[in-house]
């Protein structure tokens, strides 16, 4: 999570013709570690009138849910999964959504109107989107016919195709929702800086400013790894089971698999950092339709079709 605030800072200046953090270390790789000494050290600052307890808690409950998420989420084959759920998917989808609950108490307890209106619209953008991210993997489910992430894996695996090619549309509402679901551009209306300073964490300072940003990049990070999971075939690529596992080589065919994954996560990832400086941010009123008006009735279209 530490080395995605880098990789998102060095992709901008790319696109930017800049060079991006380069002092920190070689090539500034050292950066994401001398940010995080520095908010470790920082002020912690609660507001006069704030409610304390939940306050301080809220930082803590956006992370937790973030990276809980990911015990369920299979990196690779055999050793490489944490535990395998039978409802991995159902689970996913409803711990997520306790994020968004940290984002609203934030909000509140923080006693300013600029953090009240963020986690406002944080609760709404939440309603809006999280009915079609869940109806959107509906379609890939019935062809896996399970809710198990390494079962669905394992079906793309066994057909020798991902489900990408038999869901296109779901991939895209589900990618289009993860974004909106995890605030981030074109959709960070309730972080909104040109509007509401900072939205839901404007009071916040420190170490608790930071728990924020790493629930957030936690969440990209596992809305990436779902829409790999479900739709880009997770760890399976062709001929890599062949070149290793068939010639006994099992520790390498579970290494070779992981690094499979995460070539496929960062290329998801490096589409939400192309996202951000490359589409302006949507009013609130075009935030509502496209959630309303087209992703949710696309999603119903899609189960139908399937």
């Amino acid at each position: 999570v530490a080395y995605a605030t880098y990789l998102e800072r060095k992709i901008s200046a790319f696109m930017q013709a800049r060079l991006g953090p380069m002092r920190v270390g070689p090539w500034g790789l050292l950066q994401p570690i001398a940010d995080a000494i520095k908010l470790l050290t920082k002020e912690d600052f609660i507001p006069d009138k704030a409610d304390r307890g939940i306050f301080f808690i809220a930082p803590y409950i956006a992370v937790a849910s973030a990276f809980i998420v990911m015990a369920v989420i299979p990196s690779a084959p055999d050793w490489g999964v944490i535990t395998d759920v039978n409802i991995g998917l159902l689970f996913v989808l409803a711990v997520s959504s306790v994020g968004v609950l940290a984002l609203i108490l934030a909000g509140w307890s923080s006693n300013s109107k600029y953090a009240l209106l963020g986690a406002l619209r944080s609760s709404a953008q939440m309603v809006s989107y999280e009915v079609a991210m869940g109806l959107s993997l509906v379609g890939a489910l019935m062809f896996a016919r399970t809710l198990s992430l390494s079962g669905v894996v394992n079906a793309q695996a066994v057909d020798s195709v991902w489900f990408l090619v038999y869901q296109p549309a779901g991939f895209l509402i589900f990618l289009v929702s993860g974004i909106a679901e995890n605030n981030r551009a074109p959709f960070d209306l309730p972080e909104a800086e040109s509007e509401l300073v900072a939205g839901f964490h404007t009071e916040y300072s420190g170490m608790r400013w930071s728990l924020f940003f790493m629930a957030e990049y936690a969440a990209m990070v596992v809305v990436s790894a779902i829409a790999v999971t479900v739709y880009l075939g997770g760890w399976y690529f062709p001929f890599v089971y062949r070149l290793t596992e068939a010639n006994g080589h099992h520790n390498l065919y579970v290494i070779v698999s992981l690094l499979v994954f995460i070539a496929k996560l960062l290329a998801v990832l490096y589409l939400y950092f192309w996202l951000r400086w490359t589409l302006p941010r949507f009013r609130y009123d075009q935030l509502m339709d496209i959630g309303w008006k087209w992703l949710i009735p696309s999603a119903l279209i899609n189960i139908g079709l399937s």
